[in-house]
């Protein structure tokens, strides 16, 4: 996949020769582009930009001219070794010693809160197991079809249309695009002036804590949730009700009632995936309706929900301008896109347009064009099926691994969907230790610690996403951090004691196993049925409403009790020692540590 390297403007009065030559000189003095680092081709640059294949060959000569670039025969063209020679500031010596003034923190007036959230490495996807939420492998970049999209949009000059007032209106293009592709995705209907375009849905949390809180707002938001949201919020001195989460998110109780402002991410809660039912979003919206509240609803994480259909946005259930939504445009189409969109009453909107212009300005035209074009020419449509497919996959399979290798524990708060899960981690372990050790073997986790208000009170659990690692490197990648989660936690593991009297030996194992139903769950919370066939035969059903099944066979080799599923597990073959106290059943490792437990149902006689 190519990433654009440069962007041209179509309003610089520049020419295109000049404003390669320009954005190129850019990228090598402030780093982009360090000395030694190869460039493209004038045959790829040319195809990438939509310009003639001679406007670069001629800006590339000039720049060798200069010493600003130099061509290798046989190799390209590449930055000159020597680019910074005789320039302040490039010797690589070190340079003065900052003297920390003190006095700035008094010229500072501006209230900063502490900075939010957990970093990733810069190069994590150096990493072979990147269980990074949020960051994209680059598989997924839909290049050509935005390389289209931004061609189309750099061929011709974007006309002065629906500047509106003072100038700093959105393109209405894009507006209508967002209008009537995708927010019908959402069950939203909206006007062109109920949408304001912004700069990624952190510019659109901004601008709608400025506008609406202050120190005498109360706002509700979910416990575990938003390290960004609750950063803003302190920004804004607001209160802040900390509400719990369920597995159907957030809880509607009588704190909420105190607040003036509801801040929620329904689609798939921030930070444990889990999505909101209609009854509770109904129970919600009612909730506003009574208190005369407002609704903030964060669909950044844009509802992928694999096991059922996908819910309403409360904004499309909502009819009296109560519910403020914003959503954004996914972060995997292009590297640095950042195009976000609020949906709100009119008068909001206008006030929303002012306050980013002193702000931001408005979001670049050009952008937003080819943001228009993706979304007009179908690509967006297609691209959303194909990344819902992708990450289902993905999804499914992370569920699989965890259930195949975590059977001993299970998943806290179960998902129907979204591109990551919230994992348990021992009570008494430290999640920081796991992630830190789990890092130096090439897993990257995100621990829990930076979603929660409350950092006093211990909680252990890690988020496991999937939009950054390929599905082929889920299992190992799990098989590897189960591994090392037992190796901090040997002493919890329980093993099998060889004089066990619950131990079944072949004949009993025969009896006993024959025609039984076993009743069990699953890492991920839900029900699993397993019926013993006299003949050997297996037959699974996991779900709710049994939507996930299969066959395989079990068999005895001598006190050992084996069984193979055609799918689940992988396919591999499993052989278990067990025991059976009432109709308590277990299943241990030859010799070795438990695996899974559940209720045995025997055939009445």
């Amino acid at each position: 996949m190519t990433v654009a390297l440069i962007y041209l403007d179509p309003d610089s009065t520049l020419n295109l020769q000049s404003q390669i030559r320009q954005k190129l000189v850019e990228a090598v003095l402030n780093g982009t582009f360090p000395p030694g680092a190869k460039l493209p081709s004038s045959r790829a640059l040319s195809e990438q930009l939509g310009v003639a294949r001679n406007t670069v060959v001629l800006a590339y000569e000039q720049l060798i001219e200069e010493n600003f670039l130099e061509s290798r025969q046989r190799s390209g063209i590449f930055v000159s070794d020597k680019i910074h020679e005789g320039r302040v500031g490039f010797q690589g010596k070190p340079g003065k010693k900052t003297v920390v003034d003190n006095t700035w923190k008094k010229r500072i007036l501006l209230h900063t809160p502490p900075e939010a959230g957990f970093h990733w490495p810069s190069d994590w996807q150096q990493y072979p197991y990147p269980f990074i939420d949020g960051h994209f492998d680059p598989s997924l970049y839909p290049a050509a079809q935005w390389r289209e999209a931004n061609r189309l949009a750099l061929g011709s000059r974007i006309v002065d249309e629906g500047e509106g007032e003072e100038g700093f209106s959105d393109h209405a293009a894009l507006i209508e695009e967002i209008r009537t592709k995708m927010l019908p995705r959402r069950g939203i209907t909206a006007q062109a002036d109920e949408i304001l375009i912004t700069l990624g849905g952190q510019n659109a949390l901004y601008l709608l804590t400025r506008l609406l809180i202050d120190s005498k707002t109360t706002v509700a938001m979910e416990e575990p949730g938003s390290p960004q949201m609750r950063q803003l919020l302190n920004h804004a001195q607001a209160k802040v009700v900390n509400c719990p989460v369920d597995e159907h998110g957030m809880v509607i109780n009588t704190r909420l009632g105190d607040a003036q402002i509801i801040y929620t991410t329904p689609s798939h809660q921030i930070p444990t995936a889990v999505t909101m039912p209609n009854q509770r979003r109904r129970a919600l919206l009612r909730q506003a309706a009574l208190k005369e509240q407002l609704i903030i609803e964060d669909d950044l994480e844009h509802e992928h929900n694999y096991l059922d259909q996908p819910h309403q946005a409360l904004r499309g259930m909502n009819n009296d301008n109560r519910v403020i939504y914003l959503s954004a445009l996914p972060k995997v189409l292009a590297p640095g896109l950042r195009i976000g969109f609020i949906v709100a009453a009119p008068e909001l909107i206008q006030q929303a347009r002012r306050l980013r212009q002193v702000v931001i300005g408005r979001p670049r035209l050009i952008t937003q064009r080819t943001a228009a074009f993706f979304l007009s020419l179908g690509h967006y449509d297609a691209f959303m099926a194909r990344l819902h497919k992708i990450m289902g996959e993905r999804w499914d399979a992370l569920r699989q691994a965890l259930n195949h290798y975590l059977r001993d524990t299970e998943l806290e708060l179960p998902t129907q969907g979204g591109t990551a899960l919230w994992v348990r981690y021992p009570s008494d372990k430290d999640v920081k230790q796991l992630v830190s050790e789990a890092a130096k073997r090439g897993i990257l986790i995100e621990p829990d610690n930076h979603y929660y208000a409350d950092k006093k009170r211990r909680r252990n659990y890690f988020r496991m996403g999937v939009t950054s690692i390929p599905e082929e490197n889920i299992r190992e990648g799990v098989k590897l951090l189960t591994r090392l989660m037992r190796e901090l936690s040997a002493e919890q593991i329980q093993y099998l004691d060889p004089s066990d009297p619950a131990l079944l030996d072949a004949a009993e194992l025969q009896r006993v196993m024959s025609g039984a139903t076993i009743v069990t769950h699953t890492f991920y919370s839900v029900p699993c049925t397993i019926e013993l066939h006299e003949d050997g035969r297996m037959t699974g059903r996991s779900g709710y409403q049994d939507e996930d099944c299969d066959t395989g066979r079990w068999w005895l080799e001598g006190d050992v009790w084996c069984r193979q599923w055609k799918q689940w597990g992988y396919g591999d073959i499993s052989r278990l020692q067990v025991t059976l106290k009432g109709e308590h059943i277990r299943w241990w490792r030859p010799h070795g540590r438990l695996v899974d437990e559940g209720v045995l149902r025997r055939q009445k006689s």
